[in-house]
């Protein structure tokens, strides 16, 4: 069996990530979402450590492809079960956070005309059925849909659409506050019922006109760190 003592503190928890992402979400992270998680800001020094773990014998990887790194067991053997081909990987271009500041502006042409640092590969699966053209992602800021499962940090996967069912969890424009939020939506006689999903926060109420539905949410990512 390889000995993990020999690896650094660092490589230790990448391995913990990886194997953690990889039970959660069916596949490989990026060696962006490796630095976020582990605290290393160089993709060069990421890159570095995933070498010396390949060289240990814990890791494989294939440089053609931008999620190409796997888990080896102790068997020597890679684990394929926990990665998604690449015909159920889409790409999805993530816009920006929810947070209670200046809107988060989807564009009309989402989907397209993004830099590769903004684009995230999701599982097929996520996007339940949804064009993957018309599907766009925010990262979550603050906690007010914890109850809801989504919590700070998490990436929520959204439909762009400008309306909603009573019950829909959406992101919202707020043009007379100044801005966007992730909220249940309830059409309630003549007003909208923004409704947390936390024990301690109250609903906004706020008039229909001011009220401008962006997209419903389809999945989340969660956060792991």
């Amino acid at each position: 069996m390889r000995d993990r003592s020999k690896l650094s503190e660092r490589q230790r928890g990448i391995l913990r990530f990886m194997e953690t992402y990889l039970e959660t979400q069916g596949f490989p992270p990026t060696i962006r979402e490796i630095g976020e998680a582990t605290g290393i800001n160089s993709t060069s020094v990421v890159n570095y450590n995933l070498n010396k773990l390949v060289d240990a014998g814990f890791l494989e990887r294939a440089s053609s492809k931008s999620r190409g790194i796997r888990l080896v067991t102790t068997t020597g053997k890679s684990l394929p079960k926990q990665v998604v081909a690449s015909n159920n990987i889409v790409r999805v271009p993530l816009v920006g956070q929810i947070v209670a500041s200046a809107p988060v502006a989807v564009p009309d042409d989402v989907g397209y005309y993004f830099d590769e640092d903004d684009l995230i590969d999701v599982s097929v699966w996520l996007l339940g059925g949804a064009d993957p053209s018309e599907v766009f992602a925010l990262r979550v800021k603050g906690d007010s849909m914890i109850d809801a499962m989504i919590g700070d940090g998490d990436i929520v996967i959204f439909r762009k659409q400008n309306y909603a069912e009573n019950g829909d969890m959406v992101a919202v424009w707020l043009d007379e506050r100044g801005e966007t939020t992730l909220k249940r939506f309830f059409h309630e006689n003549d007003r909208i019922r923004l409704q947390p999903e936390h024990p301690t926060m109250k609903p906004i109420y706020v008039d229909p006109a001011h009220c401008h539905v962006q997209g419903r949410v389809l999945s989340v990512i969660r956060h792991i760190g």
